[in-house]
């Protein structure tokens, strides 16, 4: 399976809470819902048609607990993001989640890195990390993600979680695919690219 990275940033690079104030109000974050005013049909397509690739998905505790709570109610058939993320394979990377009633799930215990390396080297479509920021840091720092998928939103939140952190470690990418919405969001692929390359520009 090829392991995607899916993460919704603002231009300062915060990932939490960007669907509503509620969302994410950990350690007193109270800017969500940054995301909304910029959604548009476009960003709808191009979204839909990413989850569609997924074979699988893969979460982190707290966003398995809050996709867990919510996209169990959207029952339309006609959804293919629902019925996607409600009829297919889930796993969950947690030490103290002990129950994951969303059907089909699976709770990843012990050697995470080493359980998704193994989820990866099956074939089929895509193993698919919405979210999920810190699984999906470690997911990078251990080389393990073919692809990663931002939707680069044009706001400075000021605050928050952001997906990059000062001690993550320095990568090169590789750019694949991007697009522009009407409203101002950028979709940008890459690929892993190594290690991170310097330079010096000479002005003469």
């Amino acid at each position: 399976m090829k392991l995607t990275v899916m993460q919704f940033v603002s231009l300062d690079g915060v990932c939490q809470g960007p669907g509503a104030p509620d969302e994410d109000t950990t350690d007193g974050f109270g800017r969500g819902g940054w995301l909304v005013p910029f959604v548009d049909e476009r960003f709808l397509e191009i979204v839909t048609g990413w989850t569609c690739r997924a074979g699988a998905f893969l979460f982190g505790r707290r966003t398995y607990e809050a996709f867990s709570r919510d996209w169990p109610t959207s029952t339309d058939p006609d959804d293919p993001v629902a019925t996607r993320l409600n009829g297919l394979p889930k796993y969950v990377a947690s030490t103290t989640l002990h129950e994951a009633g969303w059907a089909p799930s699976t709770i990843l215990a012990g050697d995470v890195e080493g359980r998704v390396a193994e989820l990866r080297a099956r074939p089929g479509p895509e193993l698919q990390v919405h979210g999920s920021a810190r699984l999906a840091a470690s997911l990078l720092a251990a080389g393990l993600v073919d692809e990663l998928r931002l939707a680069v939103a044009p706001v400075v939140v000021g605050a928050g979680r952001r997906f990059f952190r000062d001690d993550d470690a320095a990568a090169a990418y590789r750019a694949v695919d991007h697009e522009t919405t009407p409203s101002g969001v950028a979709l940008l692929t890459y690929e892993p690219a190594g290690a991170a390359a310097y330079g010096r520009i000479d002005v003469t």
